[in-house]
């Protein structure tokens, strides 16, 4: 579509035109189906329906008599009348039987969109650009070749020279654009990375010539095949004096992505971001791909999409960048994100070009939602500010549902009860970042570090300033604040200050993983052990007025101390567990005795006990740990 043409998609939504009722498909929309409902239908010989159906109303449906189908039953010992609902195995029994094919279709209403399975006419089908992810290890260069197809520095821009979000940009190359979406390549970004491929039809996978197939890279290619998605390896760094594309080839073909002059089907690129040696020729590998795939979609529909990143903009409120996958956006219109909704006020692509429509494929920043979607929720435009409204409103409905019934949702008086138990320790932290895909990484990797002795709980992660809610959250339940490209004002420090709540602030996220890690090496409460002191044997029972049962004994080993832990062991079982209450040699009290010397040992609170008994000390001491 070009440039300013006159654009009639609100002509045409889901196959209806302006004045009708909005819906997606009538079997993937209507969520209160009448009486005056088709409920099926014949197309082509295929009879296709999409919920269960009656005798009357299948025998309507195929044209077929009631009494037909009725006899047709009874003969296969099956008694049935005209209300009667029929079971799919039933309803294709019948189909067949009188001559159609049968086809059930999945209804998903508008609370589901994310389940929408979109079948277009394909006439309404029209070339859309591929969607490209970089993906690669960290620091093989994905945002750089991204910098040299573009002829920008966005890698000098990052903070400690790694990507830090999702960015999305498209290139127009011998007539024809391509979305290019850099994610992240740290390993604290591995959720974010897998949400970039999931939009994906093309991964090029970049691999540094001179460093080879490192962990990061087989995150990479996992989260590709996972995707479903094409791939293309642009080994990159060419023009460095170890480069070694062979090894490359070699190292890929040990993780199942094989070359083509490897006798594979991988396109395989040979670059250099630095020279631009190859950009030119990897361009044109990625429209071979695109062209071979086919890529198609219906501009002339509402847009239904992904959120590659949300963040909350000082002076313009909630943002998020959009990845339209089929239909159009304008200007005007009414979405659902999540769970929450908005009217599209300003829609800019990645130049900060003002557009008042955005095709299939197109990434685009928008300004009008409620609230911070969470990246990598699903969109839908609709055509009113009620609909969208009810149907944002019924999401969130079923979201706090599904939280209150699950086992995820935590509560103060969850927490208290899980450390009380005594039986693992907690850390607490509380996650606030300047966009939503960095807090959820966060969240993520953070929860990673938990150990046996140490468990980590992120009690919340979201965009946003740390406010006074913060501080009180995490002064009810001991937590540390975490903020990520983030300051606290003034107040919130005062307000911590007297909460007693530390607020710990970084711009690499690798960073905070790595002290996080530390604190919980620190925090390691060495594991306890038994250490026996000393045993003594019961050889003589005495009982002493204003004593009671003294046990005199004999100390086979170590030393028995007053006060000390002890069992009482009788044929091989332990019948009593205390301590050593007092210690006397001939008439006189001590407080220790030592291995080859006779005593009398009173028990606390214990007094049955017999010749031959033995009495075991112990104390609990930190295990020592061997060095590897």
């Amino acid at each position: 579509m070009k440039k300013g043409e006159n654009f009639d998609k609100k002509q045409q939504h889901y196959g209806h035109k302006k004045n009708e009722s909005p819906k997606m498909r009538q079997s993937n929309f209507e969520q209160r189906p009448n009486k005056k409902q088709e409920l099926a239908k014949v197309n082509g010989g295929v009879f296709v329906y999409s919920k269960p159906l009656s005798v009357s109303e299948l025998s309507e449906a195929i044209n077929t008599p009631i009494n037909a189908i009725i006899k047709y039953l009874f003969s296969q010992g099956k008694m049935i009348t005209i209300n009667q609902i029929l079971d799919d195995d039933t309803i294709g029994e019948l189909c067949l039987e009188f001559g159609y094919d049968f086809k059930k279709e999945k209804v998903v209403d508008a609370t589901h969109f994310e389940e929408l399975e979109i079948d277009d006419d394909p006439s309404l089908l029209e070339e859309r650009p591929p969607v490209v992810t970089v993906m690669g290890h960290v620091d093989h260069g994905k945002t750089s070749i991204i910098d040299a197809i573009r002829h920008t520095n966005v890698a000098g821009k990052e903070a400690g020279g790694i990507s830090q979000a999702i960015g999305a940009y498209q290139k127009e190359w011998n007539g024809k654009k391509v979305t290019i979406i850099d994610t992240p390549g740290h390993a604290a970004f591995t959720a974010m990375r897998a949400r970039g491929a999931s939009v994906t039809d093309i991964v090029v996978l970049v691999v540094a010539a001179d460093d080879g197939v490192m962990p990061q890279t087989i995150e990479a290619i996992d989260h590709a095949k996972a995707a479903g998605s094409e791939i293309i390896v642009a080994i990159n760094k060419m023009d460095l004096p170890g480069a070694n594309p062979v090894r490359v080839k070699n190292e890929l073909m040990a993780q199942e992505v094989v070359a083509e002059d490897f006798g594979g089907d991988v396109l395989t690129v040979e670059v250099s971001a630095k020279t631009g040696k190859g950009l030119d020729d990897l361009l044109d590998a990625i429209l071979l791909k695109a062209e071979m795939m086919e890529l198609k979609a219906n501009p002339n529909r509402y847009a239904i999409g992904t959120v590659l990143e949300a963040n909350l903009d000082k002076g313009e409120g909630p943002k998020a960048t959009l990845l339209i996958q089929n239909g159009t956006l304008s200007q005007g219109d009414y979405v659902v994100v999540g769970t929450i909704y908005g009217k599209i006020r300003r829609m800019v692509n990645e130049n900060g070009v003002s557009l008042k429509v955005a095709g299939p494929s197109t990434p685009v920043s928008v300004i009008g939602l409620s609230e911070v979607p969470q990246a990598g929720d699903r969109f839908m435009a609709f055509p009113s500010e009620k609909q969208a409204k009810e149907v944002a409103e019924a999401r969130a409905l079923k979201k706090k549902e599904e939280e209150r019934g699950g086992s995820a949702a935590l509560t103060l008086s969850d927490l208290n009860n899980i450390v009380n138990t005594g039986k693992i320790q907690d850390m607490n932290i509380i996650v606030k970042a300047d966009t939503q895909g960095s807090a959820e990484s966060l969240k993520a990797n953070l929860e990673k570090l938990s150990n046996d002795q140490v468990r980590i709980k992120v009690l919340e992660a979201r965009a946003g300033a740390i406010s006074d809610s913060d501080v009180l959250l995490a002064s009810a339940s001991k937590a540390i604040i975490y903020g990520f490209n983030l300051r606290p004002d003034a107040r919130v420090k005062e307000k911590a200050k007297e909460e007693h709540v530390e607020i710990r602030t970084y711009r690499i996220i690798y960073e905070i993983l790595e002290e996080v890690e530390a604190v919980v090496k620190g925090m390691y409460k060495a594991e306890l052990t038994e250490k026996v002191t000393g045993s003594a044997e019961i050889r003589h029972r005495y009982k002493i007025t204003d004593v009671g049962v003294v046990a005199g004994s004999y100390v086979l080993d170590g030393t028995i101390k007053v006060g000390e832990k002890c069992r009482l062991i009788r044929d091989q079982v332990v019948i009593y567990e205390g301590k050593i209450n007092s210690l006397a040699r001939f008439k006189d009290r001590v407080k220790e005795v030592s291995k080859g010397y006779e005593c009398g040992i009173t028990l606390h609170n214990y007094q049955d006990i017999k010749e031959g008994d033995i009495i075991e000390c112990f104390e609990m001491v930190e295990k020592e740990e061997k060095n590897a």
